[in-house]
């Protein structure tokens, strides 16, 4: 894998799969990019440059483990830029990467061409999703052999009486089946320090990015699956109305891996919106 260094000295890895203009991809967890693939073979249309974000996959673990708080990451994402030579460039963002592409666009708008936020988590805008938001759309599972013992884990999560997170994995999959059995197991977070330091005090600055994004005129896509308890459309339309040139997609039968769920579907309509 080749690698750059980071403003702080940091070793960062970064994936380079098919042909085409760049797009520069963000992994969510924070997790080892791998679990991307080739985003259901968008690598057919595009070159992706997926980051392994520092602290996960063959990217070094910084000296200074307060560099994993998302906005600081915005550092190595426009580090990358640099060092591929990009005056600007497509990017996007998956789940929690989506909040560091959302707070990359709005410090460095023009350096920004096209915006794509996958399932996006939307801290960095300040949307919060309520418990009876995931609920219904767990509701809309209720006919999957799973879904009694996933339900009664979630409701307790819900609740604040349960932690039982591995339980609901399949609410997260359009189709809980073997491949996505591998999927999950393989793109579980293992840098935990990672994941507890990404939204860590002044991590985010809602206000702040809010206003910065009305003036950002990139266009943007937004893609959100049908069930996906983490991203639901109906958040995700609201965080779509914050941006000038927003497109919002529904991707029906999908969850919070559309690539997952439906490799086709989903990569036809990345592909057509970054042309």
């Amino acid at each position: 894998m080749p690698t750059f260094t980071a403003s702080d000295g940091t070793r960062l890895a970064y994936r380079v799969q098919g042909d085409g203009d760049p797009v520069l991809c963000i992994p969510g967890g924070p997790a080892d990019s791998a679990y991307l693939g080739d985003l259901g073979g968008l690598s057919a249309h595009r070159r992706l440059i997926t980051l392994d974000l520092r602290g996960t996959g063959r990217s070094a673990v910084p000296e200074d483990t307060s560099s994993y708080r998302c906005d600081r990451l915005v550092d190595d994402v426009e580090a990358l830029r640099a060092h591929l030579g990009l005056a600007r460039t497509d990017l996007l963002g998956h789940s929690a990467g989506a909040n560091l592409a959302t707070q990359y666009a709005a410090r460095h708008p023009r350096n920004v061409r096209k915006l794509a936020l996958i399932t996006p988590g939307m801290r960095a805008v300040g949307l919060d999703i309520s418990g009876e938001t995931r609920r219904k759309l767990a509701r809309l599972r209720s006919g999957e052999p799973w879904y009694p013992a996933a339900f009664a884990a979630l409701e307790a999560i819900t609740e604040g009486a349960g932690s039982d997170w591995d339980a609901i994995n399949p609410f997260f999959y359009g189709r809980w089946d073997a491949a996505a059995r591998q999927h999950q197991a393989a793109g579980r977070p293992r840098n935990m320090e990672a994941v507890a330091l990404f939204g860590a005090e002044g991590a985010f600055d809602p206000r702040a990015t809010r206003a910065a994004l009305a003036a950002c005129g990139a266009p943007v896509l937004l893609l959100a699956g049908e069930f996906d308890l983490n991203s639901p459309p109906e958040t995700v339309a609201e965080c779509a109305a914050l941006f000038p040139a927003a497109t919002l997609v529904v991707q029906p039968g999908a969850a919070h891996y559309p690539w997952v769920d439906d490799a086709e579907r989903f990569a036809a309509a990345v592909a057509a919106f970054l042309e």
